[in-house]
């Protein structure tokens, strides 16, 4: 078989053999090569400044050397071994020292599996069965979590909608559905419905940034309603700070998700809670009736700690997030200006480090005000960005520690195109 060199040809075969041509995450019309630093190359070669960063574990950058020499050093000792061993446990003591809501954690490959977990936990600890989730908040591919995330038409709260085939009738039955950043909303579903074991919550939703007050507000009827609160950590921890939204927010729930940055790059999550709610992952202690089993072959695997351990040791390090905040500020200060002296409307949505372009003149507070006025003004600005070398979600852009000033301009100039695209347009 000859050597493929080109991007196409790895397209073409990408269709034979995966379902719409791809993985299901990405535009399968782009294939990566390879990263290093801030940057990515495609099969073609072309080199684009890395503002994707794998969906947001990447935060310091592709193949840093002081996770590759952890991993490397880990390798030749063993690549898993469905036991407990030392880098697993490590990584839980520093995750149990930096998250405030947890003493003990429970480690998973996926971040939809500790959501699928969280919920179950909440509903074992509580006896009640119904989860309240907001409309558009992602946790994952489990049949719970497939509920309201993109709805494509409105309906009434709390109506859940199923965004995809093969769940049935029974799941929509035990969700609540309500709009994001809306307490009254909230507090009469609780007021409603005395079965809810759970709130489940994003406290970012996807670019949708909390009010003052919204994730106390809901601390506050939890402990009111006696529901537990659980935080989607997986993309705001270690991100939004050491302790993650927590840390930033001032809030702590009752259980919370983790995923992405804690795997330096591998499969790797966790939940984790109070030890008497974390205590029905053991059936000595609640019993078999209350018992929680949970096992996967790749849980705590020790590559993944081993890279997770040393992004977190590099991420404790004195002025870090003051950078990563530094860099975010750099780029949405960029495209503002840029779009203000263009005379195009829009919002800058999210925090200094996640965040996106929202082409509206309204406000950005919940699922249904986060939209586009003109979708196609999305769609093209982030063309040209990408044909200027910056590779990111349509809908997202992640900061890295791995920037630098000579990416920073570089972007500046992309970001000007585009602006001139949408103009001339």
């Amino acid at each position: 078989m000859h050597k493929l060199t080109s991007q196409s040809e790895w397209i073409a075969r990408a269709q034979a053999v995966l379902p719409a041509g791809g993985f299901g995450n990405f535009d399968p019309d782009i294939i990566i090569a390879r990263g290093e630093g801030s940057r990515v190359w495609d099969e073609d070669g072309h080199e684009y400044i890395d503002y994707l960063i794998g969906s947001g574990p990447m935060l310091l950058g592709h193949g840093h050397p002081e996770v590759i020499e952890a991993v490397l050093e880990q390798l030749p000792k063993g690549m898993t071994f469905f036991a407990n061993n030392a880098k697993g446990i490590a990584l839980a003591e520093a995750i149990v020292e930096a998250v405030p809501c947890c003493q003990q954690v429970r480690f998973v490959a996926s971040g939809g599996e500790a959501d699928m977990y969280a919920i179950r936990l909440a509903r074992a600890y509580t006896g009640r069965t119904k989860i309240l989730k907001f409309e558009g908040g992602y946790h994952g591919m489990s049949a719970e979590a497939q509920m309201s995330l993109a709805p494509a038409t409105r309906v009434n709260f709390p109506q859940a909608v199923p965004d995809s085939a093969g769940i049935p009738q029974s799941v929509a039955d035990q969700m609540l559905i309500a709009p994001y950043n809306d307490l009254a909303a909230v507090e009469a579903l609780l007021a409603e419905h005395d079965d809810i074991a759970a709130i489940i919550a994003e406290p970012l939703q996807r670019i949708i940034a909390p009010e003052p007050g919204y994730l106390q507000g809901l601390r506050d009827l939890c402990d009111r309603y006696h529901v537990l609160l659980i935080f989607d950590e997986i993309v705001t921890g270690f991100r939004l700070a050491y302790g993650g939204a927590q840390e930033r927010y001032g809030v702590t729930p009752d259980i919370c998700t983790l995923g992405k940055i804690i795997g330096g790059g591998f499969p790797l999550a966790a939940l984790g809670a109070s030890a008497e709610i974390m205590q029905h992952f053991d059936k000595s202690v609640v019993g078999a009736d209350k018992w929680l089993m949970q096992l996967g072959t790749l849980s705590g695997n020790p590559v993944a700690a081993a890279a997770g351990l040393k992004t977190m040791e590099v991420l404790r390090r004195e002025g870090s997030y003051d950078r990563l905040r530094a860099i975010g500020r750099t780029l949405q200060d960029m495209q503002t200006a840029a779009l203000s002296d263009a005379g195009i409307a829009h919002q800058i949505c999210g925090d200094e480090t996640l965040f996106d372009i929202v082409f509206t003149q309204s406000p950005c507070r919940d699922y249904r005000s986060t939209r586009h006025d003109d979708p196609q003004r999305n769609a093209l600005y982030n063309r040209v960005l990408r044909a200027n070398g910056m590779f990111k979600s349509p809908g997202k852009l992640y900061p890295s520690l791995a920037v630098t000033n000579d990416d920073l301009d570089q972007t500046k100039a992309a970001v000007l195109a585009a602006v001139q695209a949408i103009s001339a347009g």
